[in-house]
């Protein structure tokens, strides 16, 4: 018996290792880079690129650090402590939000407030001139469009963190002899900081890894900088050595953010959630600001991009816009299988061998989500190039054959997305308990008649989470496909890439309002999750 259980702990250690390995190793790659300097292409990024991206990355997380750090966190204590008019609509209105990637809300930013854009321009047919002297596309536009955009990531965990304390927070401070707006600062604020800045940080980490928003407002970050770096300077080691650069900033986020995530458990159990009745001016206050923001992150947006559909659809809706949406079902729906097997067979091996060393092993294969896709398209795409290579010089084939294909793309999506499609399985898989394996095993010998009649019906509710999950992660990545796709061969995303790029946003409508439809999907569930009260 025991050799069995030996040789069965050592097969499953043999298979995460191997996941393990094959996730890591665009991030090998990329490290690796910096055994091979390019000294005039880095002297030219030292020279003109480096200071700019640098400043303008900092400005960037700035902004959102501020603007959506408070953004979610005042919403937060609305909805939580407060009762007002529409105050359960914005509960779960105010997540919306999640389902218009970055890149969508950026471009149809620009084409309402540009100089060229909608209102400017009525308002110069209106003779209204210098009302909008700003422009759109600079640092502050993006950063405040990336926090229109990330801010649900501090409500959601904000909120949580204001329903778990109750009263309690603010009874405390009365007790004090604090008003209710001191006893916020005082005491709710502090307590509910781990949540917070657990929040930030994770903003931090989709602002950095942001593509499509920047490239819309022609900002150069360090996402930009890899991607011109590799078609521009057709350098892939110094886009490597770039993306080795973000790499480290990224991962020193993700270990701050592991501290913060300990920090939360300690936050007392939840109180009573009595709310306090907003009357009168507070009443309309509360009401309109969360209306407003709103408006500007999901209604707005939304509302344009319909107007934009109507008026091009019979001019964008044919033969070619089927072929991106078959394009974009193809690579998601392969991924997203992909993911939930090999999701579903990690997780399984942990639960029959919960090793430490395993427990690493997994949390390793789930690191790819912290990476941008960027780095992840440069580390996959230089080991499946030097593989194209050898089989030339070996005169095993003449071209290319596996650089540019699908090949390499699953393989990018699959080790970005690997982390998501493992979460749900693994939660439901340790539903599962001890009583039920035991009465699994006393029902029949037969492992496929037990995984038929008892596992599954437990686990396929978090296999089916998982494939939509992924399906609607790969549904709205952009540099991934954008920068490992053969030539010609375009998703719904590339589509909005390309459209933008060239300044026609009407054009880019359709394929991003399909995008935010689809991604309304894990937006809805994660609503039916969240308190409705």
């Amino acid at each position: 018996m025991k050799a069995t259980i030996s040789k069965g702990s050592l097969i499953a250690k043999s298979i995460l290792v191997l996941v393990s390995l094959f996730m890591l190793i665009p991030v090998f790659i990329v490290m690796r880079s910096w055994l091979e300097p390019m000294a005039d292409i880095w002297k030219h990024l030292a020279d003109y690129v480096l200071p700019q991206v640098l400043k303008n990355t900092a400005l960037i997380l700035l902004l959102v650090t501020l603007i959506a750090g408070s953004l979610g966190t005042y919403l937060a204590w609305l909805t939580s402590m407060y009762r007002f008019t529409g105050q359960k609509f914005f509960v779960w209105a105010l997540m919306l939000p999640f389902a218009i990637p970055a890149y969508v809300l950026a471009f149809v930013s620009v084409g309402l407030f540009d100089y060229s854009g909608v209102l400017q321009t009525t308002l110069r047919e209106l003779n209204i001139t210098g009302a909008l002297g700003a422009q759109i596309r600079s640092v502050w536009g993006a950063g405040i469009i990336l926090s229109l955009v990330f801010y649900p990531y501090v409500y959601l965990l904000a909120r949580q963190a204001f329903l778990s304390q109750g009263q309690r927070a603010l009874e405390a401070g009365q007790m004090l002899g604090l008003t209710r707006r001191q006893a916020f600062f005082k005491v709710a604020l502090p307590q509910a900081m781990p949540w917070i800045v657990g929040g930030l940080l994770l903003t931090w980490m989709e602002t950095l890894a942001d593509f499509g928003a920047v490239s819309v407002f022609n900002l150069d970050t360090f996402t930009t900088a890899i991607y011109k770096a590799w078609f521009g300077f057709f350098s892939l080691t110094t886009a490597a050595q770039l993306a080795a650069l973000l790499i480290i900033t990224v991962f020193l986020i993700l270990i701050i953010e592991r501290y913060w995530q300990k920090k939360r458990s300690y936050l007392p159990s939840a109180g009573h959630r009595q709310r306090e009745e907003l009357t009168g001016l507070r009443n309309l206050w509360a009401f309109g600001f969360s209306l407003l923001i709103f408006i500007l992150a999901f209604g707005l947006p939304m509302t344009q991009l319909i107007v934009w559909v109507i008026k091009n659809y019979h001019i964008d809706l044919d033969e070619r816009y089927w072929g991106f949406v078959k394009n974009t079902l193809v690579i998601a729906g392969a991924t997203a299988i992909a993911i939930a097997l090999v999701a579903l067979l990690i997780a399984w091996m942990l639960r029959q061998y919960p090793s430490r060393s395993n427990q690493l092993l997994v949390s390793l294969a789930n690191l790819g989500y912290a990476v941008p896709g960027t780095v992840l398209a440069v580390g996959v795409f230089i080991p499946i190039a030097w593989i194209d290579n050898l089989l030339i010089a070996q005169h095993i084939t003449t071209t290319q054959v596996v650089s540019g294909s699908v090949i390499v793309m699953l393989c990018a999506l699959a080790t970005r997305f690997m982390t998501v499609g493992f979460q749900p399985i693994d939660r439901q898989l340790n539903r599962l308990t001890p009583s039920q394996e035991q009465a699994a095993q006393l029902l029949t010998t037969n492992r496929f008649q037990r995984w038929r009649q008892v596992y599954l019906p437990v686990i396929s509710p978090g296999v089916f989470t998982a494939l939509i999950m992924v399906f609607v992660e790969v549904t709205k990545e952009m540099p991934i496909t954008l920068m490992t796709r053969r030539q010609g061969w375009d998703t719904l995303a590339v589509r909005v890439f390309e459209m933008t790029s060239e300044g026609m946003y009407e054009r880019a409508a359709l394929p991003s309002l399909t995008i935010v439809l689809v991604g309304l999907i894990p937006v809805i569930l994660l609503i039916r999750q969240s308190d409705k009260t």
